[in-house]
């Protein structure tokens, strides 16, 4: 079964980001993401959700 959830660990191998940064951005997206009433785990970000935002900001570079 694919994994639903990204770990801190998990975004920063991604990004080539420390653990803290990697921290500050799962941070920032799952306030968006409660804000919109969805459901959120601490320190872990939606795997979809994530990738969606990470290529949205790519596309606009």
């Amino acid at each position: 079964m694919e994994k639903l959830f990204l770990t801190s660990n998990e975004v920063a191998d991604l990004l080539n980001i420390s653990q803290q940064q990697a921290y500050k951005i799962i941070r920032d997206m799952n306030k968006q993401l409660a804000e919109n009433g969805f459901l959120v785990l601490r320190g872990r970000i939606n795997k979809k959700y994530f990738m969606e935002q990470i290529y949205k900001a790519k596309e606009g570079d």
